[in-house]
């Protein structure tokens, strides 16, 4: 199973706040908030969504080809996607835009203040999916992941009229969009991802209730933290996948990229949903346990006996020979 994964590739510039952001606002002066908060650490990590997600289907052995766009300044990261298993081929460089930063605050309780400078990942919206469906031989799911807003809509609508399945994942653009722009998002969509905040969000800008959202995607996978994962299906009890359990958190940045990762990985495997988002959990618990969206490892041997800790030794056994990420 060919699997695309479009959106936003960066660099991620993190940093620790020892406080709680709660502490510093004050109710009655949120019309003209005036903030500076001091921090003790600065993580430069590679990042971005779309790199987020390839990174994670390449750590456990499965291939993924990654569509976006970035600067000059990609080659070191180009070289780490790449021994990662990542198809770079189909990223377009822009000849005057540095590659997107996305810099993050977290405070004591792993709240995020963030800012994302686009750069070149303005330009993804000259990209075409066909050109990159020809080189490989044909896609089988493209995801559209955050990026430029004009790009998101391009590729669903592309995806519709070359019939390519995609799975929608507006997270932090449903802020940017109005309700025309998410419902041509969302409609028709194999997969549509959210956490639960986004998922009200989504009906409310639609206007569509969830029974509706339901009556226009095949699967509803929403990401609870550290509640795990619920997953719908039109005319279906939903089913409800409980985590992985984390030893430390570390850092919460670039979890729900791990998850939708391994989930990805397992669908393409052909394992059922449910499988499928505990992949997605065992990965989310490696990523928040690491400095950095893409600071983990994988190990097959450690990484399955965790998993049966947790699902089970049937559910390990059904997902071991799929991973060939080395043994320790």
């Amino acid at each position: 199973m060919r699997i695309a994964v479009t959106g936003s590739i960066a660099t991620d510039h993190l940093m620790t706040f020892p406080g709680r952001f709660t502490d510093q606002l004050l109710p009655d002066q949120l019309d003209q908030v005036s903030l500076s908060f001091l921090v003790d650490e600065l993580e430069i990590r590679r990042g971005g969504i779309a790199a987020n997600i390839c990174f994670g289907m390449g750590s456990l052995g499965k291939e993924s080809i990654l569509v976006g766009s970035v600067g000059a300044d990609f080659a070191d990261y180009r070289s780490w996607l790449e021994r990662h298993g990542v198809d770079t081929a189909s990223v377009h460089v822009s000849e005057i835009h540095h590659t997107a930063r996305f810099l993050c605050t977290t405070d004591q309780d792993q709240n995020q203040i963030a800012t994302f400078y686009a750069g070149a990942m303005s330009e993804a919206r000259s990209i075409e999916l066909r050109p990159v469906a020809e080189r490989v031989g044909g896609l089988d799911l493209v995801v559209v992941s955050p990026n430029d807003p004009e790009a998101m809509l391009r590729h669903t609508d592309e995806c519709r009229t070359r019939e390519i399945p995609f799975a929608a994942d507006p997270s932090q653009q449903l802020a940017r969009m109005d309700g025309a722009d998410v419902r041509r998002l969302v409609d028709g969509a194999a997969y549509l991802f959210t956490n639960e905040y986004e998922k009200a969000l989504s009906e409310e800008k639609t206007g569509w209730t969830s029974e509706e959202i339901l009556s226009r995607v095949g699967v509803r996978v929403t990401t609870l933290g550290a509640k795990g994962v619920v997953i719908d299906r039109e005319g279906e009890e939903g089913v409800h996948v409980p985590p992985v359990h984390v030893d430390s958190v570390v850092d919460p940045t670039g979890v729900g990229d791990a998850f939708r990762g391994g989930f990805l990985s397992a669908t393409a495997w052909g394992l059922p949903l449910e499988r499928a988002a505990q992949v997605g959990n065992a990965i989310a618990a490696h990523a928040l346990e690491a400095a950095g969206p893409q600071e983990y490892t994988l190990a097959r041997g450690s990484f399955v006996d965790r998993f049966a800790a947790t699902y089970g030794q049937a559910a390990a056994d059904e997902v071991a020979p799929h991973i060939t990420t080395p043994n320790p």
